[in-house]
């Protein structure tokens, strides 16, 4: 773990789950239409992958 310049924990991949989830609960509180339900699909979707990319990335890195 490596820290930022306010000597505050930075931990990229707890960012980033943190986000997804913080997503999730976004979009459960949306209303039932179709236009949200498929726009939601898509936005958890990415924020998910946002977390998996940055896994992907430090292993690259490590190789």
């Amino acid at each position: 773990m490596t820290k930022n310049r306010n000597s505050k924990p930075y931990d990229l991949e707890d960012r980033t789950l943190k986000f997804a989830k913080d997503v999730r609960a976004f979009v459960k509180k949306l209303p039932k239409t179709i236009g949200n339900i498929e726009d939601g699909k898509q936005l958890i979707k990415a924020s998910g992958s946002a977390g998996g990319n940055t896994i992907d990335a430090k292993l690259q890195k490590c190789q």
